[in-house]
């Protein structure tokens, strides 16, 4: 079950600075009063005290970064995949503060809150995440997969972590991996197509998480059908020196950018491989009224009309003696 951001922060502080919280209701008004210090158990082990550090907005991008195993993709976090936190940042600011660890250079690495992060940046607010020392790697992917719970991944992370799956062996096959990430067989076919398209092709919309299955699976079987340079060609369109497909649109609203969107591809890819024109197969009038047939290479089709019992027998007697 998906977790709100609320929740999923009650469930992952246990304790927090001389309050003796018994309860995640506790530790979630704790939380969200950004006591300066708290307490994490991770992963149901080792405890880790956190302190609560402000980064001013001026210094988000250069003295934090994200964990590089974190799921979601950050080339996809803009003003539209992040409307909903940026709505509530620009009204109240940061309601809940994200998680992070230092690292060697002296960084924060952000494990939980990616997506708060970049709402600052994009909104230019102070950022507020709960700093930990000693936070080894395994650690830091809980923390980071954990808190992705509360929002869903786009098919294209799915897919990412599907293949990733398959790649270490831990899955032998999509019916495995819908086991694992109990989902449909359908559902994994499609995220691992999303996986398999390049990110400059994604990057065109607006919200790479709007995109259904049905969108991805034409998009990827429409791809694949161009050769490697036809490929790059239509690569160089979904990004100019003028920004991204879905930035070059004079369209408003998300529904509306994303269908423009997908129609420019469809149209550029029809340019580079025009579709083939089906052959038309004729239909011939035997006897007017009455029978007619249709060749298709080697194929014969006959249509006979007013044929009762005793001559349909004749026929298919003839029929079945020339065919032997």
């Amino acid at each position: 079950m998906a977790l709100k951001t609320s929740e999923l922060n009650a469930k992952l502080f246990g304790k927090t600075n001389k309050r003796r919280v018994a309860t995640p209701q506790e530790a979630q008004t704790a939380v969200k009063d950004k006591a300066q210090t708290i307490e994490l158990a991770v992963a149901g082990e080792n405890t880790v005290q956190f302190e609560l550090v402000r980064i001013p907005a001026a210094k988000v991008v250069t003295d934090t970064t994200v964990f590089a195993e974190n799921a979601r993709e950050q080339s996809f976090l803009n003003e539209h995949a992040l409307s909903d936190v940026l709505v509530t940042l620009k009204e109240r600011g940061q309601q809940y503060p994200a998680v992070g660890r230092r690292t060697e250079d002296g960084k924060i690495e952000v494990l939980d809150g990616s997506r708060r992060r970049m709402s600052c940046i994009l909104a230019g607010q102070d950022f507020l995440v709960y700093v930990g020392d000693g936070i080894n790697t395994n650690h830091a992917k809980f923390l980071s997969d954990v808190a992705n719970a509360h929002k869903p991944l786009s098919l294209y992370e799915k897919g990412k972590e599907m293949q990733a799956k398959l790649e270490s062996g831990e899955a032998e096959d999509q019916k495995a991996l819908a086991k694992m990430f109990q989902c449909s067989e359908a559902l994994v076919s499609g995220a691992l197509k999303a996986a398999a398209l390049p990110l400059e092709l994604l990057q065109a919309y607006p919200n790479v998480g709007d995109l259904g299955r049905p969108t991805i699976v034409k998009l990827h079987k429409q791809f694949s059908s161009l050769s490697a340079d036809h490929k790059q060609n239509l690569l160089d369109k979904c990004r100019t020196s003028e920004g991204y497909l879905w930035q070059r649109s004079n369209a408003q609203g998300v529904a509306r950018l994303t269908k423009e969107v997908t129609e420019s591809l469809e149209s550029w890819i029809e340019e580079l491989a025009p579709a083939k024109p089906a052959n038309k197969v004729e239909k011939v009038d035997l006897v007017k009224g009455r029978a007619s047939y249709s060749r298709k290479g080697s194929n014969l089709a006959l249509n006979l009309k007013k044929v009762d019992d005793a001559l349909m027998e004749e026929i298919l007697a003839f029929v079945e003696s020339k065919m032997h």
